[in-house]
Parts: C-alpha cells; structure tokens; sequence
C-alpha cells in the first residue's frame, strides 16, 4: 500500500456524509422534511393531555380522528416528496390543502406550528425542480473552466489575451468592427482599398 492511496483514507462518516448529501439534492428534501414535521403536531396536539401539578388538561376536540387522518397524511405526503418525486406537485398542492383544513379541524392546525410547517412544506415542493446535469470539461489545474486563461494569462494556443499571438503586437479591435458607426463601414485605410 502507497501513502498515494486516496480511496483507503477517507473516513467512514465523510462517506456517508456526501451520499447524504447526494441523495438529498436529488429530491425535494426540506419540502417532504418540512411537511412531515406539519403532520405530527396536528395528529399529537388533540390526543395529548397536559399536566400542570395536579390538574390535567385534556386538549381533545370533537374531531380527534380528523386530525389524525390529516397528521398521517401529511407525514405520508412528506415522505411521497422524498421518495417519489415524479408527484411533488400533487403532494404540495395536497399538503397545503390539509394544513388549511386543520385549521377548524384540529386546534387550529396544531397550534400553528403544524400548520405552517405543513404550509411552508407544500410551498417548496411545488416550487422544486430537479436539476439538469453540467457537462463536465476535463480542465487543466490552475485553470477555470470558465475562464480560457490560465494564471499567467496566456490562452491555452500559448497566446496572450491582451497582444494577440505569440510574441506579436496587437493595437486593439480592428476599426471595422468599431460599433460606433451604425453599421457604416471605412474602408478608405484597410488593406483592399484600391487608392
């Protein structure tokens, strides 16, 4: 084994990490994350009971299993975000619907936590794209890919940007192709002119 060796030394969580990351801008992951995050309050706050000292308050409303059916709906749809793309625009257009729905439903959409979770949720769904693959150019190294200079300056023809070719002087744009003349051209000092 040589120190050369870049595949053995990289670190187990460094790998996880950027196919983490990989997978997570393939999709619409802050959108399903979001959404799924809108659904637990609606679905937790109607069943829960809170407890100050020794008085219990029981937050149940009339429609407990409607704010269960949208909780796991939202959670459903977040999780459709993440793993079927192809129908993020259903699956925010739906998750907006429920997270207004829960507002006369389930304690007014889980107090607003679950409801602009869910909101916020199917907004960015429904404003994702996936992307579109750049065509990667090999590059030379010290050498943008944008830029056809290198650090001295020379393109890659071993000219200069600024003088023309190698080693020859050039004085600028040449006067026919000045824009300045609308489109009038002078000949009267080019190298066709018959004076």
């Amino acid at each position: 084994m040589s120190a050369d060796s870049t595949g053995q030394n990289e670190h187990y969580t460094r790998v996880l990490r950027q196919r983490f990351r990989a997978w997570r801008g393939s999709r619409p992951f802050w959108a399903g994350l979001l959404t799924a995050l809108g659904g637990a309050p609606i679905a937790y706050f109607p069943y829960a009971n809170l407890k100050i000292g020794h008085l219990t308050l029981a937050m149940a409303t009339t429609a407990g299993a409607g704010s269960l059916i949208i909780g796991v709906l939202l959670v459903t749809l977040g999780l459709t975000m993440w793993y079927h793309q192809i129908v993020r625009v259903f699956a925010g257009v739906a998750s907006i619907l429920l997270a207004l729905v829960s507002i006369p439903v389930s304690n007014l959409g889980g107090f607003l936590i679950g409801f602009l979770l869910a909101m916020i949720g199917g907004c960015l769904a429904l404003s994702w794209a996936p992307g579109t693959p750049v065509a990667e150019q090999p590059a030379e190294p010290g050498r943008s890919p944008k830029d056809p200079a290198g650090p001295d300056g020379a393109l890659p023809d071993g000219s200069d940007p600024q003088h023309g070719a190698a080693g020859t002087y050039s004085p600028g744009p040449a006067p026919w192709n000045d824009d300045s003349t609308n489109g009038k051209v002078d000949a009267g000092g080019g190298r066709n002119s018959a004076g």
